[in-house]
């Protein structure tokens, strides 16, 4: 089993801002064609960003998937092509255990770079990264850890 959810409103409050409407009003993430691999991320409130600047970026949402599973989080192609933006890690493993963790309910961030000359605007709604869950392997001697996650990162 594998699904998004919003943080709850008190998560939100914490890291977005006190505003009932705009919780009520995003969306969770969403494929936008039967073949697409990766669940769209839609941006909260409007961005801009400057050349140069980092922006890190609240999605509101939150993942449960299967322990053998990792949500990754990249920026769509189109972003980065058109725009030059990317994002700071390159590449947002999320885990299993991420869900629910006591700091912050598993609240997914983005961090973006304009790697551009130009200043881009994004309005609520649009769509700048995209999540695809994976399966994946452990070696035959991993004795695994039994240690719960004691951050959120």
């Amino acid at each position: 089993m594998r699904y998004f959810e919003k943080i709850s409103f008190e998560q939100f409050r914490k890291d977005v801002k006190d505003d009932k409407k705009l919780y009520e009003s995003y969306k969770i993430p969403s494929r936008n064609s039967k073949k697409a691999a990766g669940y769209d991320f839609y941006l909260i409130e409007d961005v801009e960003m400057k050349p140069g600047e980092i922006v890190k970026i609240p999605t509101g949402i939150k993942s449960y998937f299967e322990e053998d599973e990792t949500l990754l989080i990249i920026v769509r192609s189109s972003t980065g092509f058109k725009y030059n933006i990317r994002m700071v890690n390159q590449v947002g493993v999320i885990d299993a255990d991420y869900y629910n963790n006591k700091d912050n309910e598993g609240h997914m961030f983005i961090k973006l770079q304009n790697e551009g000359d130009k200043t881009v605007a994004f309005k609520k709604g649009d769509h700048l990264a995209q999540g695809i869950f994976m399966k994946y392997l452990v070696t035959d001697d991993d004795e695994g850890n039994d240690m719960e996650r004691r951050t959120s990162y």
